[in-house]
């Protein structure tokens, strides 16, 4: 059995913090009540924030005095954000969070969004057939991967991105949960307004600071964008060539290997344990065939290049997947394993046209801070399940499985309600 490499196990969880962490933020309620903040007083702090700390770390970042002025000319904190904590407030207390990833995995895929996405995406190949067979035999990555980031990040461009991108950075750098964060994006956004790749005013980002219709964080742009349009700027926000291209870019940078598939839905038989899944357990696509694991419709599992591994994102509650070092490279993107199947399996909608055959069961009834008590448990019986941050990611799904097996339960490789409340 072999592993998956150190640099691509490293990657992933670095992106971990940034993925979920943006994930949060976008969904989280703003702040309700800021009883006992002078937002005059915490303004003016804020201005000699910009002044002896800000400006110094910029200037010594290569950003020019002329560009600094003119980017907080005028700007003000922006107090509708969510997650802030202003000088001043008492934080308020988390809410009891209830994504996809730790209650309902089916509720992620959504058919009607899919069915959307797929035909919207569909014209679009067709419509920039030609930039991306460019971009194709540059980068190495499948125009339909390319595309379903696209749609998944932006609807292909449609979605309204209205945010001031400095004005949203510096309010979380300043008083957001997660300072350090946003503290270095925006020395980066500031970057991007010293090279001239977009103006002030046309440089938008989302709620958490991600630009364009790629949604790259700024120091991801600066890494990953690209011209490809030819006309000297990288400009995600408007022009398709440069964010096709940079989705290109960012993936391949990230280890994509070409001509490989990042999956295969599979039927995974009873006497295949679901502890086996995860990125730790790679094994040639033989072992697996061996094992008696065949493609949903009965076929042999396709070639595949390298190692490949056992994805079951809710266990044997929903469907499961034989998936290759490609769907890793995904989850740059994004940390979540949803998100990354999301996009391949966009991506094969494009071509095949067809959902998921595997139901996903409906489950429900526990939050985050359910879970996060549930790892307690399982840690305390000895069982590994990562970093006990409440979401059911691979180590606790397993962890799920092998305490299942000890209790004499059937083997699911999920938590149910009773067994996250303890029951």
């Amino acid at each position: 059995m072999t592993n998956l490499p150190y640099a691509i196990l490293t990657r992933c969880l670095g992106a971990l913090v940034l993925g979920l962490g943006l994930a949060i933020l976008l969904t989280s309620a703003p702040l309700q009540a800021q009883s006992g903040v002078n937002r005059e007083a915490v303004e003016r702090q804020f201005r000699q924030w910009l002044d002896k700390t800000l400006w110094p770390e910029a200037a010594r970042a290569g950003v020019s005095e002329r560009t600094f002025r003119r980017a907080f000319d005028g700007v003000t904190l922006d107090w509708s954000m969510p997650e802030l904590s202003p000088p001043g407030a008492r934080p308020d207390r988390p809410q009891p969070q209830t994504q996809a990833e730790f209650s309902s995995p089916g509720k992620y895929f959504s058919e009607k969004r899919l069915a959307t996405l797929e035909k919207d995406g569909r014209a679009l190949l067709q419509k920039w057939s030609k930039t991306l067979d460019r971009i194709e035999k540059q980068y190495g990555v499948p125009r339909e991967i390319i595309v379903a980031i696209w749609g998944r990040e932006s609807h292909y461009g449609q979605v309204k991105i209205p945010h001031d991108a400095i004005r949203t950075l510096a309010t979380a750098a300043f008083m957001g949960r997660r300072k350090p964060l946003f503290h270095a994006e925006l020395i980066a956004a500031l970057r991007i307004l010293e090279e001239e790749h977009i103006t002030h005013n046309a440089m938008k980002s989302s709620w958490a600071g991600a630009l364009g219709q790629p949604q790259f964080m700024p120091s991801k742009y600066l890494r990953y964008a690209v011209d490809f349009d030819g006309d000297g700027h990288r400009n995600i926000w408007t022009s398709v060539p440069d964010t096709l291209a940079s989705i290109a870019n960012y993936l391949r940078q990230h280890g994509w290997v070409p001509d490989s598939p990042w999956g295969v839905e599979i039927a995974l038989p009873e006497r295949v344990s679901c502890t086996e899944e995860g990125p730790l357990q790679g094994r040639p696509v033989s072992a697996w065939n061996a094992a008696g694991i065949r493609q949903i419709d009965g076929r042999p599992l396709p070639n595949f290049p390298r190692q490949t591994f056992l994805m079951a994102p809710a266990g044997r509650l929903g469907p499961a997947f034989i998936v290759s070092e490609n769907f890793y490279v995904l989850k740059h993107y994004n940390e979540s394993d949803l998100y990354a199947l999301f996009i391949g399996h966009l991506a094969d909608r494009y071509r095949k046209g067809r959902p998921m055959v595997t139901p996903w069961a409906e489950i429900s009834g526990f939050t985050r801070q359910d879970v996060r008590r549930l790892q307690d448990r399982l840690m305390a019986a000895g069982l590994d399940v990562g970093k006990p941050d409440g979401l059911i990611g691979f180590k606790s799904r397993i962890a799920v499985g092998i305490w299942q097996n000890r209790n004499g339960m059937r083997e699911t490789c999920f938590p149910d309600r009773a067994l996250v409340m303890g029951r």
